[in-house]
């Protein structure tokens, strides 16, 4: 879509537009830059939570669900497909950050099995938006991938194993 069309459905001038953003390139890393930074502060609302693995798991959720439908942010953190600039970089490097945090937290509270980092969590979940994008001719249900995922994310109940 021309970024002419683009101010003219956002309700602006082409010029109010263009002095922000000189091509679609800016405009597209802006947009998934705050998208990227509202998933971050979301991820570090829930590091007080009272029950960590609860929050991991609102938080990989939140992030699947959201991200599914977007190929602009599964590009931006699986890094497939498109060349991405410093803010959002930064912007998805804060987000894994977070994730870690909320990963380590609920490993301490004993609530998600102790054998993975942020690297296994942030791949399964790539791994989850690339398989649940759009346009797929046999999309798979993102409710049940996650409820797999939750599940095997869970520590095995002792004495089995």
């Amino acid at each position: 879509m021309p970024l002419d069309e683009i101010a003219r459905r956002a309700g602006v001038g082409p010029g109010t537009l263009y002095r922000h953003f000189p091509a679609k390139e800016s405009l597209f890393e802006a947009v998934v830059q705050h998208r990227l930074a509202g998933l971050a502060e979301h991820a570090r609302s829930l590091r007080l939570a009272a029950d960590p693995g609860a929050a991991l798991l609102e938080f990989v959720d939140r992030l699947v669900l959201e991200a599914a439908p977007k190929r602009d942010l599964v590009d931006a953190l699986t890094s497939a497909g498109v060349e991405v600039g410093p803010a959002v970089t930064a912007a998805s490097a804060a987000l894994r950050d977070e994730a870690g945090e909320l990963l380590r937290r609920a490993q301490r509270a004993d609530a998600i099995r102790a054998d993975i980092g942020t690297s296994e969590l942030m791949a399964l979940i790539s791994g989850m938006l690339v398989a649940l994008q759009p346009g797929g001719a046999r999309r798979a249900d993102p409710q049940l991938v996650l409820n797999v995922i939750r599940d095997g994310l869970r520590p095995a109940p002792r004495g089995s194993g």
